[in-house]
């Protein structure tokens, strides 16, 4: 075992930390002392049980505070942890199984009797190949996915733990840190959150769902002073409140708060929500993150300093980040881009992946020359700072017309009334593609199509304007709670959705 090792990081930092405050959550608080304490017990068991070095171990989790017990214990056995929601489908923790091959579960809120928190699970025996690949890894995360079972991301104790050296440096936690955890401890963005916080001897105080009506109360009450989110859950607070509710949540922040840090990443802010939000949460800092599961997230950052002259980028490659941005086309990889011309961003970094478990080909495939591959379409300035302007694979063709949803996205939610946007490529035997949008209205406001088309023609060529236009209370989202675009074709495609009144039906509207 070397320093490296996440568990022996945190082992450390309990010792050090014995009786400080490790984690509050909705039904348990435990410290540092008892953390370990009960990590150190249920190791044992695992251990007892036949979890052997590199072993892939299913931990069940819902961000209560017993699921670090769970990851902490199966560090210190040896194994691998394979985060999954508690709340996942019975098809999707099969699934999971499928390319995890999970030796072993772990689930401290088991209810089945004693001894039901750890089971041992039918699989395979483990090949060459993969033994090779988790080795020396610390964690399989399952990335979100609109088709099909997602992959599954080895990620290493050395790659983990390194991106973790660095986000230290970029936000400087010290014990006497309050991390908010409402990100989903099953992915990568809410586990560093987590283990950043403990790992310096913070308190974490993990809520197991979000609310936009508590996050505030929540903030204030717990003394919070580091928070990390997704955009969806800022949208759904502006959401859900009202102007005069905004007003005097932003007063009871700054009166009794003690927020000092926000991270957002996951996807896209936006312009107008970044301006929004950074306004509700002054005196505090913003820090706008982008990053890939693949390469331990936060590959870059925006940070508040360069926030005024570089607002609609995601910032400067962290350290141990290198990118280029190419041409979208295979034949072209090679090619870098010049400023502000649009390509695929890839990225070399030290923190990358092992691989996609039980995914050779799909692994091979992600890299060309070295270079990861994002996916996302990105332009750089002369400065070089990035702009991501769309996904690769999410463009929409009309008519012949390449057009980015997050182009036409952050247009609609510059008009009157609208709250967020969700654009999508729908299947047209004219056209090929059409533009369909989904509006979700600001509290109390209502959308009225003139205005909206207005605002578009200020702002948006017309045959990027959507075609057909429908009106929601909430974003589809996926389990990390980003953005779904494939669960919006799937309501469209059903006819479930409500169109906004006066917008002109696809079928006539002119191309």
């Amino acid at each position: 075992m070397t320093d490296t090792l996440l568990g022996l990081i945190l082992e450390r930092a309990a010792l050090a930390h014995a009786e400080r405050p490790a984690l509050r959550g909705d039904d348990l608080d435990l410290s540092y002392r008892e953390l370990l304490s009960r990590a150190l017990a249920l190791a044992a068991r695992l251990r007892e049980a036949g979890v052997a070095e590199d072993d892939a171990v299913r931990v069940k989790v819902s961000n209560h505070p017993l699921d670090f017990v769970a990851f902490l214990a199966c560090w210190m056995a040896g194994g691998v942890a394979v985060p999954v929601h508690r709340s996942s489908p019975p098809g999707v923790v099969d699934g999971i199984q499928d390319k995890a091959h999970c030796r072993y579960s772990v689930d401290l809120l088991a209810d089945e009797g004693p001894g039901a928190e750890i089971r041992a699970l039918d699989a395979p025996a483990a090949s060459a190949d993969r033994r090779a690949m988790l080795r020396g890894a610390a964690l399989v995360i399952f990335t979100s996915g609109s088709t099909g079972l997602p992959k599954g991301v080895v990620l290493t104790h050395h790659g983990f733990s390194g991106k973790l050296a660095q986000n230290q440096k970029l936000l400087g936690l010290t014990p006497d840190d309050v991390t908010l955890l409402v990100l989903n401890n099953s992915f990568s963005f809410g586990i560093w959150m987590a283990l950043l916080a403990l790992n310096h001897g913070g308190t974490v105080v993990a809520r197991s769902k979000f609310s936009p009506h508590q996050f505030v109360d929540t903030l204030i009450a717990e003394r919070v002073t580091v928070a990390g989110v997704v955009p969806t859950m800022i949208r759904a607070t502006f959401g859900s409140l009202t102007s005069d509710d905004i007003a005097r949540a932003q007063q009871r922040l700054r009166a009794e708060g003690r927020l000092r840090d926000m991270v957002i990443g996951g996807e896209p802010l936006g312009l107008d929500l970044s301006v929004r939000l950074r306004a509700f949460i002054a005196p505090a800092s913003l820090y706008d993150v982008y990053g890939l599961t693949e390469t331990s997230t936060s590959d870059f950052v925006l940070t508040p300093q360069a926030y005024p002259a570089h607002p609609a980028t995601i910032g400067l490659p962290a350290p141990g980040v290198r990118y280029r941005i190419t041409g979208d086309r295979a034949a072209e990889c090679a090619a870098e881009c010049a400023v502000d011309v649009a390509g695929e961003l890839q990225l070399q970094t030290d923190y990358i992946m092992a691989g996609y478990l039980g995914d050779a080909e799909i692994t091979r495939d992600a890299f060309v020359d070295g270079w990861f591959r994002t996916g996302d379409l990105a332009s750089r300035n002369a400065e070089g700072f990035v702009t991501i302007v769309g996904r690769l694979k999410e463009l929409i063709v009309r008519g012949g017309n390449k057009i980015t949803p997050l182009e036409v996205e952050r247009a609609l939610c510059a008009c009157p009334g609208v709250a967020a946007a969700m654009a999508v490529g729908m299947p047209d035997p004219v056209l090929g593609q059409r533009v369909h949008a989904l509006l979700i209205p600001k509290a109390g406001q209502a959308l009225v199509a003139d205005g909206i088309r207005a605002a578009l023609a200020h702002s948006l060529e017309k045959f990027k304007h959507p075609d057909a236009c429908y009106v929601g209370t909430e974003m589809p989202t996926g389990r990390t709670g980003k953005l779904d675009r494939g669960q919006l074709q799937a309501m469209l495609q059903s006819g479930a959705m409500s169109p906004l009144a006066g917008w002109t039906h696809p079928r006539t509207q002119a191309t």
